[in-house]
């Protein structure tokens, strides 16, 4: 008589699943937005111009701060908990940096008199970046509730899916970031 062992399935948590199915939502999106803008490109108005450098200052900070959480993660691993500390809440202060940075240069491109109503491609470009930078505002927001959680008093668990799920979000936001820029930059 042979005996089966039956393995159980590698099933992904249900929060990565649902963190999945939202990146991809955002994709979709964002596919859609920048399709748009390619449409649109050739009609009659539109207007080249060039980017202030706090977006390329911003891009800077973003990929930098994708490093500082990859390190963070990794020290949450090793139980280094002043450095995950650290590490997480530089990560946190370069991607309010990285906002700061955003609406900077918006302030410099509606000084040139380049505002989200002045010409259909500068209007393309305001939605774009705004809404990523809502979603980038969006995993502020986790940054900081992961930051608290760090300080907490409570009984410690350590399960990495919190942790997994921040740095595969931001690092998202990160390469959608580095995508947006490119084509805008190409397609201009």
């Amino acid at each position: 008589m042979e005996t089966e062992v039956i393995k159980p399935k590698n099933k992904i948590h249900p929060h990565k699943f649902t963190l999945w199915v939202g990146i991809g939502s955002i994709v979709m999106m964002f596919a859609g937005l920048t399709s748009a803008y390619i449409v649109k490109r050739n009609q009659a108005g539109w207007v080249t111009y060039d980017l202030p450098r706090s977006f390329w200052y911003s891009t800077l900070i973003i990929i930098f701060s994708s490093i500082t959480l990859h390190l963070s993660a990794k020290a949450f691993k090793e139980r280094a908990m002043s450095k995950y500390r650290m590490l997480i809440l530089s990560t946190l202060i370069l991607g309010v940096l990285f906002i700061v940075l955003q609406f900077m240069g918006f302030k410099n491109l509606y000084d040139q008199g380049l505002d989200w109503k002045s010409h259909v491609s500068v209007s393309f470009f305001w939605v774009i970046v705004l809404l990523h930078a809502a979603h980038v505002i969006g995993g502020i927001i986790a940054l900081i509730v992961m930051f608290l959680k760090a300080f907490s008093t409570k009984t410690r668990i350590y399960s990495m899916v919190p942790i997994d799920l921040i740095c595969t979000y931001w690092h998202f936001v990160d390469v959608l970031w580095i995508y947006l820029l490119i084509f805008i930059i190409m397609i201009k």
